[in-house]
């Protein structure tokens, strides 16, 4: 499959990307030579390979989706640069 230049200017268009006519005739190459890629891509057997979602086997760690504090009040506390009663302390903005 390859594309013309018409093509490439239609696809210019509809992608609503500036296209001079110089350039024209160098993305038609481009446009042929990433077709070609996927030509060859499709002469790969892939018999037998398993879809993966990933190119490293990793599994998410998972936790209960529930709202807490986290439970650890005194750690999120202790890089904040004031705290009073268990809350974050904030100095007052508007008078």
């Amino acid at each position: 499959m390859s594309v013309d230049q018409a093509t490439v200017r239609r696809v210019a268009h509809l992608s609503r990307i500036a296209v001079t006519e110089d350039e024209v005739a160098h993305l038609q190459g481009e446009l042929n030579a990433i077709l070609a890629f996927v030509d060859e891509l499709g002469e790969v057997d892939t018999t037998g390979v398993e879809p993966m979602t990933s190119v490293i086997p990793m599994t998410l760690p998972l936790r209960a989706d529930v709202v807490n504090d986290g439970f650890y009040p005194e750690r999120v506390l202790a890089n904040a640069p004031a705290a009073e009663d268990g809350f974050f302390a904030v100095p007052k903005v508007v008078e």
